[in-house]
């Protein structure tokens, strides 16, 4: 079975870890959103993309599930004494992957060639895309003033009030290539349980899906836009379980955007997009309002604290998918 899965953050990467653990190479492809890449010291970052890959690659700090296992942090403390500014940090072994990004990029090599390579290099044998070789660049807005998504995220901790989002340079950026394919030729996309908002959002901007910050999507026809979905099963991953985030702000945007948080406000954000949903046992008793909005749903454990939960999780949704077909 071919599965094309959308992902960020940390919640992101563990599901794309678990599908890679019982899918074969040829069966899984990832798209990854890049809307939160920011220049940094000079140097090219893209949080959601590195963390899918470390994620992948066995490298990712299983503690945080971002950065680098056993990092050291040796250039960070001399940055620091040196006056440099010392809000995002970067480990010895992650600024290595920035800098020789950095350098490539400069030489004029796209996004998705250099990270096909990275993961090449790390033993990555899965399709990883970056969602576009063109910068998209998420900007909250909040009651404080626009922000730069890593400025909300890191530097203000996610303490500003969020009014909505936008994604600059989203309108004009056309998928990576590779892509289109992987949405077409998918007998199912698997949107991970990822922040809607700032994660998957972006992604569905680039593949021309309508998205409104405040309201549900609705959907181009299928196989339209620049992306292209071709006819497979489309099933979301709740972020949120009894109302909570396990990691990152998403409950929060929803509550601060007068949405009471929950695994239904996800289903109905994503709407007409979806034909089936994937929610924690905590949120069982949102079972039937969930299949009101047209969509199968699967209830199980969604919570992943370790490799055996992802692998678990994947193995169920992809025998979801399976039943849908």
């Amino acid at each position: 079975m071919r599965i094309t899965a959308l992902a960020g953050g940390v919640g992101g990467a563990k599901l794309a870890h678990g599908l890679a653990q019982i899918l074969p190479p040829e069966d899984l492809t990832i798209i990854v959103n890049t809307g939160d890449d920011f220049e940094h010291l000079g140097l090219y970052i893209c949080p959601d993309l590195d963390t899918v890959c470390y994620t992948l690659a066995g490298l990712a700090n299983p503690q945080t599930g971002w950065g680098r296992a056993n990092e050291t942090w040796n250039a960070m403390a001399n940055l620091k004494r040196l006056g440099a500014p010392d809000w995002f940090n970067l480990g010895d072994s992650d600024l290595a992957t920035h800098i020789e990004r950095t350098r490539r990029l400069k030489e004029g090599q796209t996004l998705s060639q250099i990270t096909r390579d990275f993961c090449k290099a790390w033993g990555v044998k899965h399709t990883v895309l970056p969602m576009s070789d063109q910068p998209v660049r998420t900007i909250v807005e909040t009651e404080e003033g626009d922000l730069p998504f890593q400025e909300y995220f890191v530097h203000r901790k996610c303490e500003p009030r969020v009014k909505g989002f936008r994604f600059e340079g989203a309108d004009v950026a056309e998928p990576a290539p590779g892509t289109r394919e992987a949405l077409q030729s998918a007998e199912a996309v698997v949107i991970c349980p990822s922040n809607p908002w700032v994660s998957i959002d972006p992604i569905l901007r680039v593949l021309s899906l309508t998205l409104s910050p405040l309201r549900p999507p609705s959907p181009l026809p299928l196989g339209e836009g620049k992306g292209g979905w071709g006819e497979g099963v489309r099933v979301a991953v709740s972020p949120i379980i009894g109302g909570q985030t396990v990691k990152g702000p998403a409950a929060k945007m929803f509550s601060e955007l007068g949405i009471e948080p929950s695994a239904l406000a996800v289903a109905k954000h994503y709407g007409a997009l979806l034909t089936g949903f994937v929610m924690d046992e905590t949120d069982a008793q949102l079972r039937e309002e969930v299949r009101g909005l047209n969509m199968r749903v699967l209830v199980t454990n969604t919570l992943m604290q370790s490799l055996d939960d992802r692998m678990q999780l994947a193995s169920e949704v992809v025998n979801f998918i399976r039943e849908a077909i």
